[in-house]
């Protein structure tokens, strides 16, 4: 039997496995048909978030944000380039620090944004402030290789 990985759909958080040697960008959920992979951050909400970190097997980058904050809507669209460069070797999140205050007072978020990188549930690396995509990319790299 092919050794699976297990993601979450962004769209209906439907737990999928997909075959390791499968191409995974190719890979739909099989409850909602939606791809996996979009190119682009899953919303998330704390209900949705939880399930993100209790059933994904890829590392997830989370990006802990508000509405109200400047930073934050200035690296939203390096966050989504970032998306495209990182995808499918990582899930990205965003996560509304003020919809989800259980889990910023669970990781200890103190400024925004941040962003949170995870895996399988264990905090690997945090950064705060605002970052260009390059960077984003080139952090969430080095913390992989780590």
């Amino acid at each position: 039997m092919s050794e699976t990985f297990q993601l979450v759909c962004g769209q209906c958080g439907q737990i999928n496995r997909l075959p390791a040697g499968r191409a995974p960008t190719q890979g739909k959920c099989g409850k909602c048909h939606a791809p996996l992979f979009s190119g682009h951050p899953i919303e998330v909400d704390q209900v949705a978030f939880e399930r993100h970190v209790a059933h994904s097997d890829l590392p997830l980058l989370v990006d802990v944000w508000a509405p109200w904050c400047g930073p934050c809507r200035a690296m939203a669209p390096m966050f989504a380039r970032a998306a495209q460069e990182l995808e499918p070797h990582v899930q990205l999140l965003k996560l509304n620090s003020d919809e989800a205050p259980d889990v910023s007072a669970k990781f200890g978020i103190s400024g925004i944004p941040t962003l949170l990188l995870l895996q399988k549930g264990r905090e690997l690396q945090r950064i705060s402030g605002a970052m260009d995509s390059q960077r984003i990319v080139a952090w969430t790299r080095s913390g992989l290789r780590q």
